[in-house]
């Protein structure tokens, strides 16, 4: 497994309180924002779907929900003076929302495959999901990183949540727009179920992390398509 770029566990648990105290906080801004972005994020996004009778866009609020959901079960860990002694439950969480966030994408896209939903036109659908693919990269990546210095799993899964998530912006957005502009109806669907075949994989990497016998500092690796457990 590749440690490139993290710290050594010796380090990681050498880190001073203040530095702790700042990462912690930290990550709970980052969930903060992420949870406030979302909620606006299902609401624009379950309101423009109903008007244009988009199962697309339907769904991609469903999803923000969810995103709200693992981005919440984070902020509870680090409202813990310890939150190393929620990680389990925190992982399991996030799990469940990755699960359920494949749930939602391939129902959504089996409606659009046969025929049961009608895309149309939809310009706040569009630019909705070219912010969400501006932005969440970026929140991504900043919980990411910050989660690996802290040796949290839980912060480092949450990221790949609001990662897959931009993903599935961009399919939305490119499926929009093909439909907008060629009538290709199914163009969005057929990504998707690509996208939630990764959401499952993440999934069940997340649901088996805190289960391995090893160190924090292995879940956090950047390559974890090597661990033996998981």
């Amino acid at each position: 497994m590749s440690t490139v770029g993290l710290p050594s566990p010796r380090l990681r648990a050498q880190l001073s309180p203040a530095r702790r105290a700042t990462l912690q906080r930290r990550i709970r801004w980052i969930v903060a924002a992420t949870i406030a972005y979302n909620v606006v994020e299902a609401i624009v996004a379950l309101s423009a779907g109903t008007v244009a009778s988009s199962a697309a866009l339907v769904g991609f609020g469903l999803d923000s929900i969810v995103e709200v959901l693992s981005a919440a079960a984070v902020a509870w860990q680090f409202s813990s003076p310890d939150p190393h002694r929620r990680e389990r439950v925190a992982l399991r969480v996030i799990a469940l929302s990755f699960f359920g966030l494949a749930a939602f994408v391939s129902v959504d896209a089996a409606r659009s495959l046969l025929g049961f939903a009608e895309v149309q036109h939809s310009t706040v659908g569009i630019v909705l999901a070219a912010v969400s693919v501006l932005i969440m990269p970026a929140f991504s990546l900043f919980e990411r990183r910050t989660g690996k210095e802290l040796g949290s799993a839980s912060a480092v899964a949450d990221s790949k949540q609001t990662l897959i998530c931009s993903y599935l912006s961009a399919a939305v957005l490119i499926g929009l727009v093909l439909n907008s502009t060629l009538g290709w109806a199914w163009a969005d669907a057929v990504a998707a179920l690509v996208i939630a075949g990764f959401a499952v994989r993440e999934g069940v990497e997340a649901w088996r992390g805190d289960a391995c016998k090893r160190p924090v500092s292995s879940l956090t690796s950047e390559n974890t398509d090597t661990c033996d457990c998981c």
